[in-house]
Formats: structure tokens, sequence, C-alpha cells
């Protein structure tokens, strides 16, 4: 338990400290007129109070992400808690934060229109694609999970117990399908601006309440100097460095939050707001993955070997609900998780047809012109949907690859804002706050093609062969960076 109270109080230095010199560093400026104030549009430019801003902004970038992210993360052992901890303040809140930031000056810009302007034309042209495919396999992932959970108990009513389990996964999924379609097409106050605060209070409470069941059982959490090797049951092929920070994306560092904060920085009324909302929110993900890795420590390597029996992702979302919780409170539990993936999966398709419609210049205010950006949107989801369905571990295909794609969108975003402070900041050293997560997050997921022995070339290459390969191009993209500034910006 030292452990755990070390990290949630170093969290919320990170956010008290850390989050204010990047505030300085950046410039905040809370006489600068907003987009929101400037040209509001009633669909997506809307002004919002900022605590309702604070927990869309919350429960957009976490969905399942810290939840299933964080119990696969800690299948590795403690090490896992280092990750999200220090992830958490030096890397992804810095992520989100700078990057909500760079949106709210560019006019509520999209993030590859932000990659376009400090990493160059070429690189835009790709992010886009690149970025919307990443949100439909954002969709398309952060469907099953609900899906799953709701066809079991306490889920299911008695008169449809007899039903076969598949039938209702299917109809579940349609379902949420549906419902995507509808939220990605009604303004953002409609639905989003209105319930999701609800849900964004939802899914802190069922954090606290997981933290009330660690004290009122007695839970041995593990302590990070107890399991720091592997503990992974693949151990020989899952080594902790790059797997696990793949596997613990959205509650250390994670592309798909920028990709949410440009939503956010259309509804904000002051940069003053910037601060809370995008490294705060990143805090706060930080501190319930801290949680649900906790205790799915327990059950890996700390707890009865007589109540885990092999239960990981949504399985161990429920075991620890029906463990340590009443009847009630584990429904409310497992509802909380539920609207968690539900509500990240349909902001990623609305993010989505944002970025197709700024870039091809299509105005949003027409409900007509909303349906044609959607529509091919929709169909692609779709069809990845069904090859999920119809193949044995087709989600598991497509949640794999969409880790690996979230962390390498996060590690352009963050040489893009490493691009951004060296120009803003000439002749300061300030991108170094950047840089060093750029350059982490780079090794991390190029190692990640040459060592995964299913995902990658791990299977035919040497992991030291791997690793040198990633170190080398990991160089290489630092050079370039330097290069690239020049001379005239230095120190």
């Amino acid at each position: 338990m030292i452990t755990f109270i070390v990290s949630i109080i170093l969290l919320l230095l990170g956010y008290w400290l850390y989050s204010k010199l990047i505030e300085r560093v950046i410039g905040v400026d809370p006489k600068r007129v907003t987009p929101a104030v400037e040209h509001p549009d009633g669909v997506d430019y809307v002004p919002m109070k900022p605590w309702r801003i604070f927990l869309i902004q919350f429960l957009n970038i976490a969905g399942v992400g810290p939840i299933i992210g964080a119990v696969m993360g800690a299948q590795f052992g403690t090490a896992s808690f280092l990750w999200i901890v220090f992830g958490c303040i030096f890397a992804g809140a810095v992520h989100d934060f700078v990057a909500g930031f760079i949106s709210l000056r560019e006019d509520g810009a999209s993030l590859p229109e932000i990659h376009g302007k400090y990493l160059g034309n070429g690189m835009k042209q790709f992010m886009r694609f690149f970025t919307v495919f990443l949100m439909i396999l954002v969709g398309v992932v952060f469907i099953k999970t609900p899906a799953s959970l709701l066809t079991g108990d306490p889920f299911v009513p008695s008169f449809l117990a007899g039903i076969d389990s598949n039938v209702i996964l299917y109809g579940w999924i349609v379902v949420i399908f549906a419902y995507y379609l509808m939220a990605t097409l009604l303004p953002i106050d409609k639905v989003i601006g209105k319930i999701y605060p609800i849900f964004g209070i939802l899914l802190l409470a069922m954090a606290v309440a997981i933290v009330v069941a660690f004290i009122a059982h007695g839970i041995d959490i593990p302590e990070v100097w107890e399991k720091l090797s592997n503990q992974h049951p693949q151990a020989e092929t899952s080594p902790i460095f790059p797997m696990m920070f793949i596997s613990i994306a959205c509650g250390a560092i994670s592309g798909f939050h920028a990709t949410q904060s440009p939503l956010m920085a259309r509804c904000m009324v002051n940069e003053k707001q910037a601060r809370p909302i995008f490294y705060g929110a990143m805090i706060a993900e930080g501190v319930v993955a801290l949680i649900w890795a906790a205790a799915a420590a327990y059950f890996f390597y700390g707890g009865d070997a007589s109540i885990y029996h092999g239960e990981k992702d949504a399985g161990m979302v429920k075991l620890i609900a029906n463990t340590w919780f009443p009847t009630a409170i584990a429904f409310i539990t497992l509802l909380g998780v539920v609207s968690a993936a539900v509500t990240s999966g349909d902001t990623a398709l609305r993010s989505a047809r944002l970025i197709v419609a700024d870039f091809m210049h299509i105005d949003q205010k027409p409900v007509p012109k909303r349906l044609l950006v959607a529509v091919p949107i929709f169909a692609i989801t779709a069809g990845l949907l069904i090859f999920a369905v119809a193949n044995n571990n087709g989600f598991q295909v497509i949640w794999r690859y969409f880790s690996w794609a979230n962390q390498v969108l996060a590690m352009v975003t963050l040489w893009a804002i490493t691009v951004f402070l060296s120009k803003f900041k000439p002749g300061t050293c300030w991108y170094w706050i950047s840089l060093v997560p750029a350059l982490f997050m780079s090794m991390v997921t190029i190692s990640f093609l040459f060592v995964a022995q299913t995902e990658g070339f791990g299977s035919i290459l040497p992991r030291p062969v791997g690793y040198g390969i990633a170190a080398a191009l990991t160089i290489v993209l630092g050079v370039l960076f330097f290069v690239k500034k020049g001379h005239k910006n230095r120190c």
C-alpha cells in the first residue's frame, strides 16, 4: 500500500507543480479570444462551462483504456505502476496539454493539421488518413468490451436467459453502433454536453469505490520492489520493453487523447482553462489507471489463488466488481465501464468526421453535409466490425494494431510539439520537455516492430538485433530534429 499511496501523491504533485511550469512555458493568455467565442456555430464550436468540459474531456480520453489497458499492463508486474506515474506526469499530460493548447491557438485545428504545420505537408497528408483510420479502430475496439459486459450478468433479464449469448452480443453491438452514429451527427451540446459529465462522475466514483474496497477488505497491494521483474504469463515472448508501454496507453500516454483535445478546444472560453482541462484530465485518468492496475495486480500475483482463475480484460473487471462489492455497487461499477467505452467510441468517430471535414473543407453545420462525411466513415467501421465478429480473435487482432498505432500517433504528436516549442521559445531549451518523451516513445514504437513475435519481426530477428535497429532509428530521428532546428535556434 505504500507504493500505491506514494504514487497517488506523485500524480497530484505533478499536476500542482509540473503543469504550472508547462503553462508558463507555452504562455497561456487569459485575455486571448478563443475559437468558441470568436465564431460559435451551434454544432462543434459551442461555449460550455469549464467543469462540464473537464468531465467530457476526462470521459473522452479515458474510455476503457485506463481500465482494460491498466489490467493488461499489470500482468507485467509492478513496473506498470512506475510507467503510469512517470509516463503520465512527464509524457502523457504534457502531450495532452500542449497539443490541446496548440489547437486552441490554431482555431480548434484538428490534429493532422497541427502535424502538417510543424512537421511538413507530407506528414500532414499521411497523418490525415492514419488518424482517421485510428479513430475508426477506436470505434471498433470500444464496442467489444461494453457489448461483452452487457451480455452477461447482471444485465441480461431473466426472460432472455434462454437466448444464445452470441445473439445478445451481436444485438448490443448493433445498438451501440446505432448510438455512435446518432452521437456523431448531433450537435456536441445535445448529447455529449448533457449526459457525459454524469458518466464522467460515475467513472471517478467507481475508482473511489475500489480504493474504499482496498481499505475495507484489507487488500495487500504489491509494493513496487516486490514484483518489479517481468510477471507476465508469457514473459519469454512479452518483454516489459516495449510490450508494457504499448499495453498501458491511456493511463500513461495515448495519441488518441490529442485527437479529442480539439473537440474541447472548440468549446473553451478562456485559455486559463487549458491546464485543468487538458493536463488535469490526464492526471485524473492516471489515478484511475493506477487504481485498476493495483486491483488487478492483487489478483494476478498478490491475492487468493482460489479466487483468480485466469480472468483478464473484461473478465478481470467482472471479477473485481463481483468479489469486492455488493450486487448493486457491482452493477454500477460495470455500468461505469460500459459508459466509459461507449462514450470514447462515439467521440472517436466524431473526431474522424471533423478531421475529414476539415481537410475537405466541408461545412458541418448542415445535417446533409454531416451525413456526407459520416456515412463513409461508418461504412468502413461496419466492415471492420463484421470482420471482427466473423473471425476468431478478430477483436484481439484489431486491438493489438490499434494499441501500436495509438502509440505511434502519440510519438508523432510529441515530435510536432517539440518543433512547436523550439519555434515558440527560440533560443531556449524548453523543447526538451517534449523531446525526451518523443525519443522514448520513438524507441517504444519502433522496437515493437522488431521485437513483437506476432505483430512484428520478433520471430525472425534476435531480440538484441531488434533493439539495436530501433535504437539506431531513434537516434536518426533525434539528429534530424537538431539538423532541421538549425544553429539559429540554439539554447
